[in-house]
């Protein structure tokens, strides 16, 4: 029998929530470059094509791209872009798996991003460290939202990955120090272009602290109406 979610129906102009983690449960990310280049390749693959500048190429923190670039295609070479395809709408990174929520304009969208981001970043991370191998546990897992809640709960389970963490353990008030997920574009401290917040702020108030997005994630889970929502491993 095929693991969970990994049979796939593909709809145009559907949401979905995606998620992976490492082969035999082990980090992806090793450290902050790690994470950072992950973001990269997000966020050039989902920003409007143009040539490539490697002077003015940034990543999410500033420093520089081009070390990386020399490892995830070939400087000469345009990326892949699929900014008019898939429309990224959450995000979070862990230290062994990440969970992304996009919404795909064609049936075939999510299956070329999603080949295009595994394959690079482990071609990146399987060279930083001189191994070989797969570097994620089969393919991408993909659950289809169909209903407004699941749209809601989801941005809310994503967000809250790292209360897992030690450091983040049962804290949702430092959720919004944890670099590496979109929460903080959620709560306006940083704009990322290739993130589409939108959609599931117009649910919330920007007035009133007791109806905002943030009191919506940071407020514990409720399993009764929320759990269903969540349909994982």
């Amino acid at each position: 029998m095929p693991p969970k979610n990994s049979q796939k129906t593909y709809v145009d102009h559907t949401y979905y929530h995606i998620y992976n983690r490492g082969v035999e449960k082990r980090d992806i990310f090793l450290d902050e470059k790690d994470y950072v280049t992950f973001l990269g390749c997000l966020k050039l693959y989902l920003t409007p094509s143009k040539p490539v500048d490697h002077r003015l190429a940034r990543t999410l923190q500033g420093s520089s791209l081009s070390d990386i670039q020399k490892v995830i295609y070939a400087p000469s070479r345009q990326p892949n872009n699929h900014e008019k395809t898939i429309e990224l709408v959450s995000y979070c990174l862990m230290p062994n798996h990440f969970h992304l929520l996009l919404r795909q304009v064609n049936k075939d969208s999510m299956n070329r991003f999603m080949r295009s981001l595994g394959t690079r970043y482990s071609m990146y991370f399987n060279k930083k460290y001189s191994r070989v191998g797969h570097l994620f546990q089969g393919i991408y897992k993909a659950v289809m939202v169909e209903q407004e809640n699941q749209f809601l709960w989801l941005t809310k389970y994503i967000h809250r990955n790292p209360l897992k963490l030690a450091s983040y353990k049962d804290d949702p008030c430092k959720l919004a120090g944890y670099p590496y997920s979109s929460y903080k574009n959620y709560l306006g401290y940083i704009h990322q272009p290739w993130v589409h917040p939108e959609n599931i702020l117009t649910y919330f108030s920007k007035t009133n602290p007791k109806n905002s997005y943030q009191h919506f994630v940071e407020e514990p889970l409720d399993l009764k109406s929320g759990n269903k929502y969540l349909v994982l491993e």
